[in-house]
């Protein structure tokens, strides 16, 4: 007599790749998470090798001004952490994460390749400098070719960094302990991943961009995103994928809209009309329910929260458009967005601090001794240091640290979401008071040496009183951006995560941004009359940066008690999670 085979039960919300049910117990799982691991090394190495060192390519080989260059690159740059919420949106409301990574993997390719070619042919650059003129920059379809392939290259990114982190994160178990701390470690090595390819990036194709060309530059790049396409679709037989459930920021505004215009209609709510969809009472049923069947058990409360009570207004007033009619779950959903908002804004001034381990610190080694030994370092290659700190603090923090809080506080998480996007908040004041100390020693050194005003002989201190900067920076950059990523997954509702854990990104992108436009507002506050600005000048020794950094210093201060007044009100949506 033939045994049959246990029948396997589906993830309920989930397809597989050929859009069947998926199953439990074939898809999903650290297996399926680990071919997104290794997709986000060579994705991240093919953004990252250019973008580091794009500024020089500018400059050298299209003749922009250092200013343009700059200016172009973080333009780039910021363009394509924002359009991660375009993916993140389009993953959610069209087409499944897994799609959107390989239409964007395709389109970065795309671009990379008219880069390359462009690289390759010194015809389609700017024309070489003569001696006695001035050199003539990029114009006219050499500069259009430029600019398609940059943003060619800066949609994919965005499709790539919308899509796959929550990829990676739709494949675990969140309804079990073990299935949430699965999804921790994930979020953990996805920033280790990160690095790896980071590494690679600003190491050895930097050197290969500088001393073979810049069409090998290119070229590894191009191949790189190639092959992280076959890589990611060698996972597809173990992937789940979610449903999209249509836009996200319909039922966002929906829900706003029938808010303001139900309370502006009824001056008495006493007669309430609820349409209920799912439990509010427990506001992380929606997506249990999609896990699990057993929890239709609690839909038996059908009133909302007291939390943003002026949402209620949506549901408990009969709305004046059938259009307008909104379920509880869609109310509560809502209410979860507009709370995980202002922990979002928190995290801007981090990132704005972040912003200047790729500027002024880059300076400030520039006129330091930059030798090791024999081997000089160029000061291009600093980024190494956050880099390889965080690859270090990855595994400690998941494998150390993470197991011993579970055992002293007794809890699944043994540190919160907040906690650690708190504890980086807190690393960051203390890099930026680092960085002051270590500019007052430089100019201090400067000064004693007599080479204050004479930038263009290295001053004698080593370069390495920078790493201490890179290194409280590097641990906040682990702390906030795992933790925003899991912690953005997790509490968002099910329909709208991939364009939450898109926030993470979006975060880094205001925060350069932010970085500009502090700088210039400095300037100008401190350029009046017959003061010198603080950043400003030929003579980098001249600069003010030591009191930059302690602005920097405050505004991080201020920004973490701007953060506590938040996070210390914050209830979480998901189980398995304490304030």
């Amino acid at each position: 007599m033939e045994l049959e085979a246990p029948q396997l039960t589906t993830w309920q919300g989930y397809v597989d790749w050929n859009n069947k049910p998926a199953l439990r117990g074939r898809h999903g799982g650290m297996l399926a998470a680990s071919f997104v691991l290794v997709a986000e090394i060579l994705e991240n190495l093919a953004f990252l090798s250019n973008a580091s060192n794009l500024v020089l390519y500018l400059k050298q080989h299209m003749h922009m001004s250092p200013s343009k260059s700059a200016n172009n690159v973080t333009n780039f740059m910021g363009t394509a952490f924002l359009l991660a919420l375009l993916g993140g949106f389009l993953s959610d409301a069209f087409f499944t994460t897994y799609r959107v990574y390989l239409i964007s993997a395709v389109i970065e390719f795309m671009g990379l390749i008219v880069l390359t070619i462009q690289a390759r042919d010194p015809s389609l650059k700017a024309p070489k400098c003569d001696r006695d003129s001035r050199c003539e920059e990029v114009n006219g379809g050499k500069a259009a070719m430029l600019f398609v392939g940059l943003y060619l290259v800066a949609l994919g990114v965005g499709g790539i960094k919308g899509s796959l982190p929550a990829h990676g994160g739709e494949q675990f178990d969140e309804t079990t302990p073990s299935g949430r701390k699965q999804r921790s470690t994930f979020f953990n090595y996805f920033v280790f991943c990160l690095s790896c390819g980071a590494l690679i990036a600003v190491t050895f194709v930097v050197w290969i961009e500088d001393n073979k060309g810049w069409q090998w530059g290119f070229a590894i790049s191009t191949i790189s995103i190639f092959v992280s396409i076959p890589v990611f679709l060698s996972g597809s037989p173990t992937y789940k994928n979610k449903i999209p459930s249509g836009s996200p920021l319909t039922t966002i505004l929906k829900v706003l809209f029938a808010a303001v215009l139900n309370s502006c209609t009824y001056k008495n709510s006493s007669s309430a009309v609820v349409n209920m969809a799912s439990s509010p009472s427990n506001p992380h049923s929606g997506r249990m329910e999609s896990e699990q069947e057993t929890v239709k058990a609690n839909t038996t409360n059908k009133t909302p929260t007291g939390q943003l009570k002026f949402l209620n207004k949506a549901v408990t007033n009969k709305p004046r458009y059938s259009s307008l009619e909104c379920s509880v779950e869609e109310v509560e959903d809502v209410k979860v967005v507009l709370k995980v908002l202002p922990i979002f804004a928190c995290t801007i001034i981090l990132n704005c601090c972040l912003a200047q381990l790729s500027t002024f610190s880059v300076e400030q080694a520039a006129s330091m001794n930059t030798k090791l030994g024999s081997l000089k370092v160029p000061p291009s290659s600093l980024p190494v240091f956050p880099v390889v700190f965080i690859m270090i603090l990855a595994p400690i923090y998941d494998h150390i640290i993470i197991p011993y809080t579970r055992k002293a506080t007794k809890s699944e998480m043994g540190i919160t979401h907040l906690q650690r996007i708190g504890f980086g908040l807190v690393l960051s004041i203390v890099a930026m008071a680092v960085a002051a100390l270590v500019e007052i020693k430089r100019k201090r050194v400067a000064t004693e040496s007599g080479k204050l005003d004479d930038p263009t002989k290295p001053l004698p201190i080593s370069f390495l009183w920078i790493a201490f900067q890179y290194l409280f920076l590097g641990s906040a950059d682990l702390f906030t951006l795992a933790g925003l990523l899991e912690y953005f997954f997790s509490e968002a509702p099910i329909r709208m995560r991939s364009l939450a854990t898109s926030l993470s990104w979006a975060s880094l992108a205001m925060g350069y941004y932010l970085s500009s436009v502090v700088v210039s507002v400095v300037n100008s506050v401190t350029g009046n009359g017959t003061h010198e600005p603080w950043l400003s000048g030929a003579n980098f020794n001249h600069y003010h940066l030591h009191k930059f950094y302690w602005l920097m210093c405050v505004l991080s201060g201020l920004n973490f008690l701007h953060y506590l007044f938040w996070a210390t009100r914050y209830k979480y949506r998901g189980t398995g999670t304490t304030n």
